[in-house]
């Protein structure tokens, strides 16, 4: 029996759940499809990352005796002429679980003998509840419960050696882009980058992700992201590093980052029991927020003239590169939100159109988090003081002046906030808001949306 291998989010040989399926079935025709509900418009930077990854998976195909097939238009559509055109008897794909892609999977069901295969997530969202069956809606009791679910071996497959494949089925050309700079696409790359943090970054984790001028974060998210990396792989190199830490401070360094792993799960799971989120408050008391949502200071956000030097140079970084710290994108999406008092789906928004790991679950939850508006408790109150955050973050101010050159001159007792010291610098801009003003307008707005 023939099957099509519709390749989605794993973009990988390694450790693919669901081309070892496929494989089970007899050969199979290894399929992607660039769907128009994702790719409208001038290509992003995303899309260029993954078609780099497809030509990277192609040629990894193609050395063991398959290739791969690329086709534009509508799934169900696409998918049904190559079933016809190869003879295929079955399709098997990753689950997916954004709202999105479980509405087309299942309308293809209904129509087409499309089979799921789990290999996206440690845990299907299904497989975890609370006692009462009920779905987790804390962080903390999920990952206690998460952890608590984990196998003892996750049988990490290798990438076949040879893949047998139906000859003559013509593909489109796969765009061709320059690669990026830091973040070359391809499941090698991955495994490179993995395998660099694992010897020399994990032990320090827990200070150094934390830290804006240092590279001290795994900045695998764009691999997980299109599963050049597979989640599971990543956790099982988590839970090796965690028994062969040779001390108690990197035994918790290492933890830290398979907490991390976990809260990237959560924010799916979170997503797949409540859709809304997708384009609303979790909790729905925040919907009555009295957002000011001023335009010209949603613009001087994006583009990094806010006058504040640490939101400026995370968000020049963000245009420059694709990428942000973890720790300034929470400084930043603070700013916006609690600052600004603009709402947090127009930061959101922006993220997603220039993050080279945006990932629609991930993002949401974040955003969510710094917002106060999603599955914390009690986190309305939860506004970073951005001078402080860059004095403690990046205390020489290394990250400022690589991205905001306009104060590079400046030392580190006066390049955090320069009107603190009457400097005014030309050419760069003073503060668009007063922090302490603006914290007590954002604490009586969240005030006003809980009576």
């Amino acid at each position: 029996m023939t099957a099509i291998w519709w390749i989605r989010r794993d973009l990988r040989l390694q450790d693919n759940q669901t081309l070892q399926t496929a494989l089970q079935a007899g050969p199979v025709l290894p399929v992607y499809i660039f769907d128009p509900y994702f790719w409208k418009g001038l290509p992003s930077r995303r899309h260029k990352f993954l078609c780099n990854g497809l030509h990277v998976l192609e040629a990894e195909l193609s050395q063991r005796g398959s290739y791969l097939v690329l086709r534009r238009g509508t799934p169900v559509e696409v998918l049904n002429q190559l079933l016809n055109e190869s003879g295929a008897q079955v399709i098997y794909t990753e689950e997916d679980f954004t709202p999105y892609a479980r509405e087309r999977d299942r309308i293809i069901a209904q129509q087409l003998p499309l089979k799921k295969v789990q290999g996206q997530l440690v845990h299907h969202p299904m497989g975890i509840h609370k006692s009462d069956g009920s779905p987790y809606t804390v962080y903390t009791p999920f990952r206690k419960a998460w952890k608590s679910l984990l196998p003892g071996d996750f049988g990490i497959s290798q990438a076949p050696d040879h893949i047998p494949t139906i000859p003559a089925v013509s593909s489109e050309p796969i765009p061709q882009y320059d690669q990026e700079t830091l973040f070359p696409a391809g499941e090698a790359q991955a495994k490179k980058r993995q395998d660099a943090f694992l010897a020399n970054k994990i032990g320090d984790y827990d200070v150094s992700r934390n830290l804006l001028y240092l590279d001290g974060t795994s900045a695998l998210s764009p691999y997980i992201h299109f599963g050049m990396l597979g989640l599971r792989t990543a956790v099982h190199h988590a839970q090796q590093a965690i028994l062969s830490a040779p001390d108690q401070a990197s035994r918790k360094s290492t933890s830290t980052w398979l907490d991390e792993l976990i809260w990237r799960e959560f924010y799916i799971y979170i997503l797949y029991h409540h859709p809304h989120v997708r384009d609303g408050n979790f909790r729905p008391q925040y919907d009555r927020i009295p957002w000011r949502n001023d335009p010209d200071d949603f613009n001087a956000w994006k583009n990094g003239l806010t006058g504040y030097p640490v939101v400026d140079a995370a968000m020049r970084q963000l245009i420059a590169t694709g990428w942000m710290h973890n720790r300034a994108r929470m400084i930043v999406a603070s700013f916006l939100v609690k600052d600004l008092l603009i709402d947090w789906r127009w930061g959101e928004g922006w993220f997603m159109q220039h993050l080279l790991d945006g990932d629609l679950a991930a993002n949401n939850g974040g955003w969510q988090w710094t917002a106060g508006t999603g599955t914390d408790a009690a986190p309305y109150f939860r506004i970073f003081n951005p001078v402080l955050q860059s004095k403690k973050f990046d205390p020489q101010g290394e990250y400022i002046r690589k991205w905001v050159p306009e104060l590079a001159a400046l030392d580190s007792n006066a390049i955090h906030a320069p009107w603190e010291k009457n400097i005014r610098v030309p050419g760069y801009p003073a503060p668009i808001v007063d922090h302490k003003y603006a914290r007590q307008r954002t604490l009586a707005a969240y005030q006003h949306a809980r009576l």
